[in-house]
């Protein structure tokens, strides 16, 4: 492992705060933060007030690092609808000084996954969204996630081939990946070169120990995520791959819910 420090961008995703954006910038920024991503239907509250945004931000310190878009990729007739959302989120961004979009896809999942159909369909669709963001100065990263159409190593493959990689890049989550049967690892390998955005985030794992979820009585069914290093995600292997092809580009740590 090499002695040379690795000091990417480094993000906090607001999750944990839910609705409560102040309060999160407040606290994430006294947790030493300097950067975040918010949930896009709080940052698009300001999409008339833009100052007061950046007011805010910057009383904290922070800038934005991206937000989450996306939509139902596959349904054709929703489209037109996704492009145009998609590039109004990519304005926002562009107006706070950010160039990364997430592309996160829509459940339900089709019952036995999505079909080659609608994969082509979804590909279509994204390939048209991410050159409209790609046009406005913002890069579309496509985020693989549960319970949705774009979940599978196979659908994920699929996606990646029939996308334009000059304009469609990836945004691998590791929880994401990891629940889903992958080795987060192994698949930022293979699509190396079209990561721009990463998400850095834990699962629950399946025998918990409960002195480490002190939140929780042991009772109640616990979430699907919880903080980084208690669960089996391998992130010092994550951060010695990514140093090894020397990612630059964010690392948005995500907790949904403290479970301590």
């Amino acid at each position: 492992m090499s002695s040379i420090p690795y000091a990417p961008p480094v993000s906090c995703h607001l999750i944990t705060w839910g609705d409560d954006f102040e309060t999160g910038l407040a606290e994430a920024a006294a947790l030493g933060y300097r950067a975040c991503e918010t949930f896009t239907h709080i940052a698009l509250q300001y999409e008339d007030r833009l100052d007061e945004f950046k007011d805010l931000l910057a009383g904290h310190g922070f800038r934005l690092s991206a937000l989450y878009g996306g939509g139902r990729f596959s349904d054709p007739t929703q489209r037109d609808e996704v492009i145009a959302y998609n590039a109004r989120v990519a304005r926002f961004l562009v107006a706070n000084g950010a160039d990364r979009i997430v592309f996160g896809p829509a459940g339900p999942r089709t019952p036995g996954g999505t079909s080659l159909a609608e994969l082509k369909e979804a590909a279509k669709t994204i390939n048209a969204a991410a050159e409209r963001c790609y046009d406005l100065g913002v890069l579309a990263c496509v985020h693989p996630h549960l319970w949705t159409e774009i979940e599978t190593r196979e659908e994920i493959d699929a996606i990646m081939e029939w996308t334009d990689p000059r304009t469609v890049f990836f945004a691998p989550d590791t929880a994401h990946l990891y629940r889903a049967g992958m080795d987060p690892v192994a698949v930022m390998a293979d699509y190396a070169e079209r990561i721009r955005y990463v998400h850095l985030k834990d699962v629950t794992p399946d025998e918990p120990d409960m002195s480490q979820f002190t939140a929780f009585t042991g009772t109640e069914q616990l979430p699907v995520f919880c903080e980084l290093g208690l669960g089996p995600v391998d992130f010092p292997g994550i951060i010695e791959y990514l140093r090894s092809i020397d990612y630059q580009g964010w690392l948005t740590v995500e907790i949904d819910k403290s479970t301590s």
